[in-house]
Formats: structure tokens, C-alpha cells, sequence
């Protein structure tokens, strides 16, 4: 029998569980709150969602990766852009959301605030 790592469908999902900041671990090993998937009926892997203030990180991170340095030198619009991204995914829900956000951007509270509003007052005057 095929090793659940080697399996055909963990390969397929692995880019989405890591994008997810998430993590693939043995079906026997699931608790309550894993997803366990199967493949023709058979348990092949679980999945460990991330807590959402570790997801919120995880984005953060990410990027990070996708500008290519510290989110905390980016120009102004760039910045703006990162807040409007984090909004669609949902990062200011997040228990100290906007503070988390802020530190990592440097900018202060009040700044992601406006970059908020600004895009809510051009949306609704589009």
C-alpha cells in the first residue's frame, strides 16, 4: 500500500493546505476539529486548519514573500493595496486585526483605518 505522503491525492492538495497555513497529518491522528479527506473511500489524510490569528501571520508572511522584502518598506500605494487585500480575506475580523496589521505595515492604527475608509467612501461613490 502507497505511504499516505506519497499518495497522488496529497500531492494535489498540499498547495492549498500550505497556502492555507494549515497542516496535512495521518487520518489516525485526527481530532474533532481536522477535516479528514478521502480518496474512492479511503481515509488518505487530515488536514489541522491554523488558529485565525496563526492564519492572519501566515498571510502576512505570504506577502511578504510576494513583494520580496518587509511589508513595513513598501511605498504608500503598496501598502494601501496590502490593507485592500487583507480586507477582501477577511484579516480585520480577526481579534487585534487592524494592530497586527499596522505593526507589520509600520504604520499606526489610525492609517490602516484610513486606508479603510478611503476605499469604502470610492466604492460607494463609484
Amino acid at each position: 500500500m502507497t505511504e499516505p505522503r506519497d499518495h497522488p491525492f496529497v500531492s494535489a492538495v498540499k498547495p492549498l493546505v500550505d497556502a492555507m497555513g494549515a497542516q496535512v497529518i495521518a487520518p489516525a491522528e485526527a481530532g474533532d476539529d481536522d477535516v479528514v479527506l478521502a480518496w474512492e473511500g479511503e481515509d488518505v489524510l487530515a488536514v489541522r486548519l491554523p488558529q485565525l490569528a496563526d492564519s492572519l501571520d501566515h498571510i502576512l508572511a505570504a506577502l511578504e514573500r510576494k513583494y520580496g522584502r518587509p511589508l513595513a518598506e513598501l511605498d504608500r500605494k503598496s501598502k494601501q493595496e496590502v490593507v485592500r487585500l487583507l480586507e477582501a480575506r477577511g484579516a480585520f475580523a480577526v481579534r487585534h486585526g487592524v494592530e497586527t496589521v499596522a505593526s507589520a505595515i509600520g504604520v499606526s492604527r489610525f492609517t490602516v483605518y484610513n486606508y479603510l475608509n478611503r476605499d469604502n467612501s470610492t466604492t460607494k461613490s463609484e
